[in-house]
């Protein structure tokens, strides 16, 4: 029996040991294999790179896993028994950062399992770039691979493919550096937009394609100008070789609109142009591509008041102007449109001269005045100073109310500044010039208190004049409080007791209205015992007194 067994090759059928055995089927899906046990064994086609290559009758090495499996058949596996034989070639010749040629085997998870003569594992980081969000598309590729790691007791290799391809593509940059210049152009595509420009990939160098530089024109953003994936010729503005960074220019491939600007837009010539863009204080409009001019809202209208432009213009509207200045540097073009017009404050000059009797309706009452229409988009301004020769006016509306037409005089007119001042006063004559035909110290006088203040009472007199009554002057007895003794609207008696033509003030005093003569000249010769100074207002004379009393 010995030598039965030793004629056979039950020896060498151990399992876990690496036998010899003939091909003798190649079916649909596996390869039928006979190692000279009593049965044949089954591999499936997948463990052979390319199964076209086998033939009937072929020698191959294979791993006998188990003697006999869930069938009666043994096991083998001819992918174990080449990674058995590999695993110590491979220790022995690879190291960590050797460079090998693997086959994508199967998923797994976190990344794939990846056939370099031995199986190893590929984590999803170090399969690209970009970690893929596809991991099947990898299945049964064969690329080139970085061994990161090698763990010899636990037969465990790490490898990368990012590593190598950044490897790849730093030695790209470089030599991608070495090789362009400022003012160079490249072919690049369209690798990611951003709000403040694209990344532009130039063939394995990124560049930026800032906004500023896609066009001489005005873009709100570059997808207008953009699209991911687009392929574009650029010029390199800019380089830093240590940071690897580049710099773009889209419209440097084109001529600068500004260049003899000055030539093809003349201050004073009159150009047409499409409204691009409105903001508060006016509105951009292009002349070409890459040129704009901005029209203020002060030109917009010699006459009309125009808060912002939206009330006369809107975007995308074909309007003509007037070029009124040019900023090369700065890039900047005054545009007017009000100078398409003739100026009617120049008009105005003429019109109405200082002097001459105007009309008009008051348009609208400020705190300091009131605006007069002379025409359509022109005013006068009465200030409350030339409402009345007589009286303080603290509000217009105390003389004129909105809606009103009145009458005027042109008091001063400045174009420059499109301003007419008219005044209410000047149209009769001031009554202080004459004062004194109208009132003498000592008169007695008749009005009604127009006004009550905390110190005295206004009594209205003829000729549009108001007269004061200090509080000091109202009774022979002290007040304390002038309402108590006197309201408006009542009807009193004064004298006359001080004039001040400079100063445009009546002084009246009531108390002083029922002293006889022989009272007046008692108060005057007592006051003037007292003080050698030449004093010519009896109301002087009546405060002394009442301060001695």
């Amino acid at each position: 029996m010995e030598e039965l067994l030793a004629g056979t090759d039950l020896e060498r059928l151990k399992e876990g040991a690496i036998v010899a055995g003939l091909v003798t089927e190649i079916r649909q899906n596996e390869v039928v294999v006979d190692v000279g046990g009593k049965s044949e064994g089954a591999i499936p086609n997948v463990e052979f790179i390319d199964v076209g290559e086998l033939e009937i009758g072929s020698e191959i090495e294979v791993l006998l896993e188990r003697m006999e499996g869930p069938e009666g058949s043994p096991i083998l596996s001819f992918d174990k028994a080449e990674q058995k034989k590999n695993w110590e070639n491979i220790l022995s010749k690879c190291e960590e950062g050797s460079i090998l040629a693997g086959r994508v085997k199967a998923k797994v998870k976190g990344g794939l399992i990846v056939s370099i003569g031995v199986d190893s594992f590929l984590p999803a980081s170090q399969i690209d770039i970009q970690p893929p969000k596809n991991l099947d598309q990898y299945l049964g590729q064969t690329y080139d691979f970085k061994v990161v790691k090698i763990n010899a007791e636990r037969r465990n290799i790490v490898i990368s493919r990012r590593e190598l391809i950044e490897e790849q593509r730093h030695q790209k940059r470089r030599e991608l550096l070495d090789s362009i210049q400022p003012g160079d152009t490249r072919q690049g595509v369209v690798k990611n937009i951003t709000d403040y420009g694209a990344f532009i990939d130039l063939d394995g160098l990124d560049g930026l394609l800032h906004i500023t530089d896609m066009s001489w024109g005005r873009i709100s953003h570059p997808s207008e100008m953009l699209k991911q994936g687009e392929e574009i010729e650029v010029m390199i503005i800019e380089m830093d070789k240590e940071r690897e960074r580049v710099s773009l220019g889209l419209k440097q491939l084109v001529m600068n609109p500004w260049d003899g600007i000055e030539k093809k837009f003349p201050v004073g010539e009159k150009i047409s142009g499409k409204v691009v863009n409105l903001v508060p204080y006016g509105a951009f409009v292009e002349l070409e591509e890459g040129v704009e001019g901005l029209i203020h809202v002060t030109e917009m209208s010699w006459t009309k008041r125009i808060n912002k432009p939206q009330e006369i213009l809107r975007v995308g509207q074909e309007i003509d102007a007037v070029i009124l200045g040019i900023q090369k540097e700065e890039k900047k073009i005054s545009l007017g449109m009000k100078q398409l017009e003739s100026n009617p404050w120049e008009e105005a000059a003429i019109n109405y001269r200082p002097g001459s009797r105007v009309q008009g309706k008051v348009r609208n009452l400020t705190s300091y005045g009131a605006f007069v229409e002379l025409q359509e988009g022109i005013d006068g301004m009465v200030h409350v100073t030339d409402m009345s020769w007589t009286r303080k006016i603290n509000h217009p509306g105390e003389v004129i109310n909105k809606g009103d037409l009145v009458d005027a005089i042109v008091l001063e007119v400045d174009t420059s500044q499109q301003r007419i001042s008219l005044g209410l006063k000047q149209l009769s004559d001031d009554p202080w010039a004459e004062i004194e035909h109208h009132f003498k110290i000592g008169d007695i006088v008749e009005g009604k208190v127009a006004k009550v203040a905390s110190y005295g009472a206004f009594v209205e007199l003829p000729n549009d004049i108001d007269g004061l009554v200090h509080i000091s002057q109202v009774s022979e007895e002290r007040v304390e409080k002038i309402g108590d003794v006197i309201n408006s609207g009542d009807s009193v008696k004064a004298r006359v007791i001080k004039i001040d033509k400079s100063e445009r003030r009546v002084g009246l005093s009531i108390k002083a209205a029922n002293y006889d003569a022989d009272q007046l000249a008692a108060e005057a010769a007592a006051y003037e015992s007292q003080t050698t100074d030449n004093l010519t207002s009896l109301g002087d004379i009546l405060d002394e007194a009442t301060r001695d009393e």
